[in-house]
Protein backbone atom coordinates (compact mmCIF):
# COMPACT_ATOMS: atom_id res chain seq x y z
CA UNK A 1 0.00 0.00 0.00
CA UNK A 2 0.99 3.53 -0.47
CA UNK A 3 -0.80 5.76 2.08
CA UNK A 4 -0.55 9.44 2.09
CA UNK A 5 -1.70 11.50 4.89
CA UNK A 6 -3.25 14.63 4.01
CA UNK A 7 -5.95 17.17 6.00
CA UNK A 8 -9.23 16.54 5.30
CA UNK A 9 -11.29 18.47 2.62
CA UNK A 10 -15.02 19.02 2.76
CA UNK A 11 -15.22 16.55 -0.33
CA UNK A 12 -14.36 13.91 2.07
CA UNK A 13 -16.91 13.88 3.66
CA UNK A 14 -18.54 10.98 2.37
CA UNK A 15 -16.27 8.43 2.92
CA UNK A 16 -15.37 10.21 6.90
CA UNK A 17 -19.62 9.16 7.33
CA UNK A 18 -19.10 5.92 5.66
CA UNK A 19 -16.35 4.94 8.17
CA UNK A 20 -18.05 6.18 11.05
CA UNK A 21 -20.91 4.35 10.03
CA UNK A 22 -19.59 1.03 9.28
CA UNK A 23 -16.28 1.07 11.11
CA UNK A 24 -17.00 3.03 14.42
CA UNK A 25 -20.79 2.39 14.34
CA UNK A 26 -22.38 5.66 14.60
CA UNK A 27 -25.44 7.55 12.65
CA UNK A 28 -23.63 9.73 10.47
CA UNK A 29 -24.37 10.73 7.50
CA UNK A 30 -22.54 13.04 4.51
CA UNK A 31 -24.61 15.81 4.76
CA UNK A 32 -23.94 15.82 8.32
CA UNK A 33 -20.07 15.06 8.21
CA UNK A 34 -19.45 17.94 5.41
CA UNK A 35 -21.23 20.34 8.23
CA UNK A 36 -19.09 19.11 10.76
CA UNK A 37 -15.87 19.44 8.15
CA UNK A 38 -16.97 23.04 6.84
CA UNK A 39 -17.20 24.11 10.72
CA UNK A 40 -14.04 22.70 12.06
CA UNK A 41 -12.19 25.27 14.21
CA UNK A 42 -8.73 25.24 12.59
CA UNK A 43 -7.26 27.39 15.45
CA UNK A 44 -7.82 24.44 18.00
CA UNK A 45 -8.72 21.27 15.58
CA UNK A 46 -7.79 19.07 13.04
CA UNK A 47 -8.53 16.18 10.78
CA UNK A 48 -6.39 14.29 8.93
CA UNK A 49 -6.92 11.62 6.66
CA UNK A 50 -5.33 8.22 4.82
CA UNK A 51 -5.31 7.79 1.26
CA UNK A 52 -4.56 4.50 -0.69
CA UNK A 53 -4.94 4.66 -4.32
CA UNK A 54 -6.62 8.10 -3.93
CA UNK A 55 -9.29 6.51 -1.52
CA UNK A 56 -9.84 7.67 1.86
CA UNK A 57 -9.38 4.79 4.07
CA UNK A 58 -8.84 6.19 7.37
CA UNK A 59 -8.92 9.36 9.66
CA UNK A 60 -8.35 11.05 13.15
CA UNK A 61 -9.78 13.97 13.86
CA UNK A 62 -7.52 16.14 17.10
CA UNK A 63 -8.08 19.23 19.06
CA UNK A 64 -6.41 21.58 21.87
CA UNK A 65 -7.43 20.61 25.00
CA UNK A 66 -6.63 23.17 27.82
CA UNK A 67 -7.85 22.93 31.07
CA UNK A 68 -7.58 24.46 34.59
CA UNK A 69 -5.91 21.80 36.10
CA UNK A 70 -3.16 20.80 33.65
CA UNK A 71 -0.85 21.46 31.23
CA UNK A 72 -2.10 21.79 27.34
CA UNK A 73 -2.70 18.38 25.93
CA UNK A 74 -3.87 17.30 22.39
CA UNK A 75 -7.05 15.21 22.74
CA UNK A 76 -7.95 12.70 19.87
CA UNK A 77 -11.72 12.82 18.77
CA UNK A 78 -11.72 9.94 16.91
CA UNK A 79 -9.81 7.85 14.89
CA UNK A 80 -10.53 4.74 12.16
CA UNK A 81 -9.57 2.48 9.87
CA UNK A 82 -11.76 0.67 7.46
CA UNK A 83 -11.77 -2.62 8.61
CA UNK A 84 -10.48 -4.04 5.18
CA UNK A 85 -7.47 -1.02 5.49
CA UNK A 86 -6.05 -2.45 8.91
CA UNK A 87 -2.59 -3.87 9.76
CA UNK A 88 -1.40 -1.90 6.97
CA UNK A 89 0.38 1.31 8.84
CA UNK A 90 -2.11 3.94 7.85
CA UNK A 91 -3.72 4.03 12.03
CA UNK A 92 0.39 4.81 12.50
CA UNK A 93 0.78 7.21 10.24
CA UNK A 94 -2.51 8.78 11.40
CA UNK A 95 -1.52 8.93 15.13
CA UNK A 96 2.13 10.31 13.98
CA UNK A 97 0.36 13.13 12.00
CA UNK A 98 -1.97 13.87 15.14
CA UNK A 99 1.05 14.17 17.29
CA UNK A 100 3.23 16.33 15.06
CA UNK A 101 0.18 19.07 14.81
CA UNK A 102 0.18 18.49 18.61
CA UNK A 103 3.71 19.91 19.21
CA UNK A 104 2.74 22.54 16.58
CA UNK A 105 0.31 23.91 18.71
CA UNK A 106 2.35 23.47 22.15
CA UNK A 107 0.69 20.42 23.81
CA UNK A 108 2.89 18.52 25.87
CA UNK A 109 1.07 15.28 25.13
CA UNK A 110 -1.68 13.24 23.41
CA UNK A 111 -4.90 11.97 25.41
CA UNK A 112 -7.65 9.83 23.98
CA UNK A 113 -10.24 8.21 24.77
CA UNK A 114 -11.90 4.18 23.48
CA UNK A 115 -14.58 2.26 24.33
CA UNK A 116 -14.11 -0.56 26.54
CA UNK A 117 -15.54 -3.27 24.25
CA UNK A 118 -12.77 -1.61 21.71
CA UNK A 119 -9.72 -4.27 22.89
CA UNK A 120 -8.60 -4.43 19.11
CA UNK A 121 -7.85 -0.20 19.38
CA UNK A 122 -6.56 -0.79 23.15
CA UNK A 123 -3.89 -3.24 21.99
CA UNK A 124 -3.22 -0.82 19.04
CA UNK A 125 -3.00 2.69 21.17
CA UNK A 126 -0.45 0.47 23.65
CA UNK A 127 1.95 -0.60 20.44
CA UNK A 128 1.74 3.23 19.75
CA UNK A 129 3.26 3.97 23.07
CA UNK A 130 0.00 5.27 24.82
CA UNK A 131 -0.61 3.85 28.20
CA UNK A 132 -4.00 3.49 30.30
CA UNK A 133 -3.98 5.90 32.80
CA UNK A 134 -7.84 5.30 34.28
CA UNK A 135 -11.07 4.22 33.94
CA UNK A 136 -14.26 6.28 33.69
CA UNK A 137 -17.81 6.36 32.98
CA UNK A 138 -19.07 8.19 30.62
CA UNK A 139 -22.35 10.52 31.61
CA UNK A 140 -24.51 11.92 29.13
CA UNK A 141 -27.38 14.24 28.80
CA UNK A 142 -29.21 15.11 25.87
CA UNK A 143 -31.24 18.12 24.70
Amino acid sequence: MNIVIRKAAVEDAQALAEISSKDLGYDCTSEFAGKKLAGLDMSREAVFVAENENSVIGYIHIEKYDTLYCETLANVLGLAVRSDSRRNGAGKLLIEAAESWAKEIGAVGVRLNSGASRTGAHSFYRAAGYNNEKTQIRFLKKF
